[in-house]
């Protein structure tokens, strides 16, 4: 789907890096037609030799030889770029921007052009193709531009399509989660130390069983409640633990984790 098509990355940071990354690895687009943007020219020299990819400083000059715009920065600083990049956009290219809390009409209202914008939030574990990504298109996106965008970050892992409103949330939980899982891992991993376990055995064995978890929820579609009953047998030692984790407010706490935190995404922009 990438065939022939020229990407620019604006604002080249680590996710970024990460998407062409993935997409080179995959053998989805040529190095020929990335190119990307820093701030600084030594970061454009970082990118040109770990993946060969040219850059430049401008933008503005990125932006109208692409056929797809990757806006990478923060989302303080998007104002300032779909400025800069406003008056040479066309509507034959597409815009993906995975600014946190800026919407598609916040984007499309600063641009000259009808171009089709998507929105997207992936999150960090997309630097080993194991990512969660959620894109919702803007008013001006098609079928066509949903399946692109959908290939690009299916390349670093799994890809859902929503609605635009859902995305504030999609960053409390998925965004914002693989933090959340990282008090958990290290949490049982210390448990693992007061039980009497070394902290690399206890670490491993966390860190494991969390994935291996995630991928019977993944893999055979069952609802996690009812993966839980299957571990959970009578008067064993799991229903104790579950008992200690249910007084403790571990569920209502990670309930309460996601909402503050997409409560918090509503107002990136505006700080």
């Amino acid at each position: 789907m990438l065939k022939n098509k020229r990407l620019a990355v604006l604002g080249c940071g680590k996710l970024g890096e990460t998407l062409i990354k993935g997409l080179l690895e995959a053998g989805v687009i040529e190095v020929a037609n990335v190119i990307v943007t820093a701030g600084h020219q030594q970061r454009l020299e970082q990118m040109r030799e770990r993946f060969g990819v040219a850059g430049m400083l401008s933008n503005k000059a990125a932006a109208e030889s692409a056929d797809i715009i990757i806006l990478a920065v923060k989302p303080q600083t998007v104002p300032r770029v779909v400025s800069e990049i406003s008056d040479v956009l066309r509507a034959a290219q597409m815009l993906i921007s995975v600014a946190a809390s800026v919407s598609t009409a916040f984007i499309e209202k600063h641009l000259s052009a009808p171009v089709p914008v998507i929105r997207a939030m992936p999150n960090t574990p997309c630097q080993l193709k194991k990512g969660m990504t959620g894109i919702a298109p803007g008013s001006n996106a098609g079928r066509e531009h949903v399946a692109l965008a959908k290939f690009i970050f299916d390349a670093v892992g799994r890809t859902v399509v929503a609605d635009e409103k859902h995305m504030d949330a999609i960053t409390g939980l998925s965004a914002s989660g693989p933090a959340y899982i990282y008090i958990i891992i290290e949490s049982l991993a210390e448990a693992g130390v007061k039980v009497g376990l070394p902290r690399d055995i206890a670490t491993e064995l966390a860190a494991q069983t969390v994935v291996g978890a995630g991928s019977m929820v993944l893999e055979t579609a069952e609802h996690p409640a009812k993966l839980k009953d299957m571990v959970t047998t009578p008067a064993g030692c799991t229903i104790d633990g579950i008992l200690e984790l249910e007084e403790g407010g571990l569920r209502v706490t990670l309930i309460k984790a996601v909402v503050k935190a997409t409560q918090r995404a509503k107002e990136l922009l505006e700080t």
